[in-house]
């Protein structure tokens, strides 16, 4: 690992450089210039020079250390050698509402689609053999989908600040940042479906009190499998974005999350359904294929370490990144298991084709808010320093109407929810064939589920991402598992809700 130092005096950690003014979406103004050689911006606002030449000596990076860190790979056009809040600019990049709005409304639009077409698909798979004797699956559903909140929007969020910031322009350095972080999210890919499978294992043995070992089996292979393919794919298809919105001109923190989950969903179910129903054909006859193809998956894991382990950004990842995605997926199961049970209710069938639209639609939202947070945050602020307004107590109000960089597209993305959840009901309305409509009762119960979904998680991730980054954790890496699996729990636990009361009225769904 090749890491500078200066011959003259130790350097700061890199979480302090280059919070310079960022690229200009949506105007024509060209990006400022500074001349003469590097410097280093510290804490302080004092600027020093740096040697740059490069040295073959370790050094440990932590997990607010820069992707790519100026005094290793230089400067950029789009990142200067002051700090922003010396400078008396502003990091964040400058786009008006109109701009944030067509940015962030066609990819949320995408995904919705995608959310519906997988409701859509599981109501139409949870009748095949394997759902029906094997119902751990169920289980598996929220975890499973949760992943891309876990690895495809954070690696979404990284890329997105690492554009804002200016660090993806040589392309050497940009695509060492790209294969690093695609060999480390094929690891963890692996890693959480294996855990994601067991945890279903253990939360359907403390449901039912029993578990065949074939059960077992069935759901490590065909998670893992899932988990591994879904990534891959799902993967460079992000890496695909990011880079077509660089070219563009366009915010990546707008359009990279909802794009990364537009038909993550649909492609996740769709390899799990298939999957299972492919493993379990195998479970009389050929048994051993299922343990072949978990040790096949498994043996690949010291090949994503050496080559995630090439990369600063993704070497750190590899040691530190793994708390919020297991605890993530452990919400994501708690989720999974409210679904099982709903499920198995016959009042309570209906709510399959809305559990991913209300989860997807949610952590999507979300998603987009926290990665605009947090690029905002490593553009204009050091380590540990957040603006003035989030130093005291924490008011919801803030999140909306306060004056800090993001309340807008808080305000925006808020309102995105009615207007939205009422066109992916006419999609589901149309793709049953357009026989019944949905009813008043379920229609306001389930919007307002998604309301209060959503205004809780903006409220949580507004608070959750300034914490993070007051305690030096790059909140790139971890709010959006954290947001994306409490949305998964919410928004699964008041849509079961809905559906009780909706029940308890008797209200059977439709007109």
């Amino acid at each position: 690992m090749i890491v500078p130092e200066s011959h003259d005096e130790q350097l700061p950690p890199s979480g302090s450089v280059g919070r310079g003014t960022s690229q200009q979406y949506g105007s024509n103004q060209s990006p400022s210039h500074h001349s003469g050689s590097p410097q280093h911006a510290i804490p302080n606002g004092n600027i020093s020079p740096i040697n740059t030449s490069l040295h073959h000596e370790p050094q440990d990076y932590t997990e607010t250390d820069f992707l790519l860190p100026n005094q290793l790979y230089g400067g950029s056009k789009f990142s200067g050698s002051t700090s922003a809040m010396d400078a008396g600019g502003s990091g964040e990049p400058a786009e008006s509402i109109c701009s944030m709005v067509l940015q962030i409304l066609v990819p949320f639009m995408l995904a919705g689609l995608g959310t519906v077409s997988a409701g859509m698909l599981l109501e139409v798979v949870q009748s095949w053999d394997v759902f029906q004797e094997i119902t751990e699956i169920f289980i598996l559903v929220p975890a499973v989908l949760g992943m891309k909140g876990n690895l495809e929007m954070t690696l979404a969020s990284r890329l997105s600040t690492a554009v804002n910031a200016g660090k993806m322009e040589p392309a050497r350095e940009k695509w060492m940042l790209i294969f690093g972080n695609l060999a480390l999210k094929q690891l963890q890919a692996t890693v959480l479906g294996l855990l994601a499978s067991l945890m279903a294992t253990l939360l359907g043995w403390m449901a039912v009190g029993k578990m065949p070992l074939h059960h077992v089996m069935l759901l490590c292979s065909a998670s893992v499998s899932t988990a591994f393919m879904a990534s891959l794919l799902q993967g460079v298809i992000m890496v695909g974005v990011i880079i077509g919105s660089m070219r563009m001109g366009i915010n990546p923190d707008n359009v990279a999350t909802p794009m990364a989950a537009s038909f993550g969903d649909l492609i996740t179910l769709a390899f799990l359904a298939s999957f299972s129903q492919w493993f379990y054909s195998f479970l009389d006859l050929y048994p051993y294929v299922l343990y072949l193809v978990d040790m096949l998956f498994l043996c690949l894991i010291p090949l994503w370490v050496v080559i995630s382990s090439k990369h600063p950004a993704s070497h750190i990842l590899l040691r530190t990144g793994w708390e919020p995605i297991i605890t993530a997926m452990a919400i994501s199961s708690i989720g999974g298991l409210i679904l099982d049970k709903a499920v198995s209710d016959p009042n309570l069938a209906g709510i399959i084709v809305y559990a991913p639209v209300i989860n997807g639609i949610g952590g999507n939202l979300v998603s987009i808010q926290s990665s605009r947070i947090s690029t905002n945050l490593h553009l204009n602020y050091s380590p540990g320093d957040v603006p003035e307004e989030r130093k005291g107590c924490y008011s919801p109000f803030r999140t909306f109407f306060g004056s800090g960089a993001n309340h807008r597209s808080a305000q925006v993305l808020l309102l995105l929810v009615i207007p939205g959840q009422l066109v992916f009901l006419l999609t589901i309305h149309l793709m049953k064939g357009g026989r019944t409509l949905p009813s008043p009762l379920l229609t306001v119960a389930f919007l307002s589920a998604s309301l209060i979904q959503v205004f809780s998680l903006l409220c949580i991730a507004d608070c959750m991402v300034h914490s993070l980054w007051r305690r030096g954790k790059d909140p790139d890496s971890y709010s959006i598992p954290y947001l994306t699996a409490l949305g998964d729990l919410l928004g699964t636990a008041l849509l079961s809700l809905a559906f009780v009361i909706l029940w308890c009225v008797g209200d059977s769904g439709s007109v």
